[in-house]
C-alpha cells in the first residue's frame, strides 16, 4: 500500500482538477473524486482522464455522482438523498493514490459534516492548490491555518497561474509552508503540454513524507 495524497484548494475553479491530473501523471498513479455533483458536462474524472492519459484501472469510480452543479451537501438533497460522509474510506491502492475534493476545506458534505472533517479524519498528506492573484495571500493563510488546526499533514502549496513572486513568498514565509512548485496557465492545454509543464515544476519526491 502507499500512501495516498489528498488535493484540496483555496476556492473552486483555480484549476485544482488540472493540477490534480497532473499529479496523477507524474507520480503514475490512481485518480479518485470521492463525490461528484454536476455531471451533464464533462466531470473531473473525465477531465483526468484525458488529461493524464489514464488507463481504465487508473480510474477509481465516485462513491457519488450528483446531477445537480452545486455543494455536494444540497446536490445530495435535491436528488433526495444524504451522503454518509463515514462511509468516505480511502481506497488502497498499489499505486500513489491522488484524490480530489470538491472546491475549499470549508464545502459541506452534508448538513453537518465539512469536506475538511473528512480529511482530518483520514490523516492523510494534504497538498494545497491555491492561485496566484490578487486576493489568495488571505485564503491560502486562512486555509493552512485550518489544516493545522485539525492536525492535517500539510505537504505544501502548489501554486497555479502567472508568477507573482512577493506574493508567493507571502504565503510562504507567513504560512510557513512549503511551496511544492507552480503550474501557470498553459494555452494549448493538453496532455503533452500539462506533463511538460508538471516535470519542469514539481519533484515527484515532494510529495512523500
Amino acid at each position: 500500500m502507499t500512501l495516498p495524497i489528498v488535493v484540496t484548494g483555496t476556492d473552486t475553479g483555480i484549476g485544482k482538477t488540472i493540477f490534480a491530473a497532473g499529479l496523477v501523471n507524474r507520480l503514475d498513479g490512481v485518480y479518485w473524486k470521492p463525490i461528484q455533483s454536476g455531471i451533464a458536462d464533462e466531470t473531473d474524472s473525465q477531465t483526468v482522464t484525458h488529461l493524464a492519459s489514464l488507463s481504465p484501472d487508473r480510474l477509481l469510480p465516485e462513491a457519488w455522482r450528483l446531477n445537480a452543479p452545486l455543494s455536494p451537501h444540497r446536490a445530495a438533497e435535491l436528488h433526495g438523498v444524504e451522503i454518509d460522509a463515514d462511509m468516505l474510506e480511502l481506497p488502497v491502492t498499489k499505486r500513489p493514490l491522488v484524490i480530489e475534493g470538491a472546491g475549499g476545506l470549508m464545502v459541506p458534505v452534508n448538513r453537518h459534516t465539512l469536506y475538511i472533517d473528512v480529511f482530518a479524519r483520514w490523516s492523510a498528506p494534504t497538498v494545497l492548490c491555491a492561485r496566484t492573484e490578487l486576493g489568495t495571500i488571505n485564503h491560502t493563510l486562512l486555509s493552512i491555518e485550518a489544516l493545522r488546526r485539525r492536525s492535517i499533514p500539510l505537504l505544501g502549496v502548489a501554486f497555479i497561474g502567472e508568477e507573482h513572486g512577493d506574493t508567493q513568498s507571502t504565503i510562504a514565509e507567513m504560512g510557513q509552508v512549503r511551496v511544492l512548485g507552480r503550474l501557470p496557465h498553459l494555452n494549448p492545454l493538453n496532455p503533452d503540454t500539462l506533463s511538460a509543464a508538471m516535470c519542469a515544476c514539481f519533484d515527484p519526491r515532494d510529495f512523500s513524507r
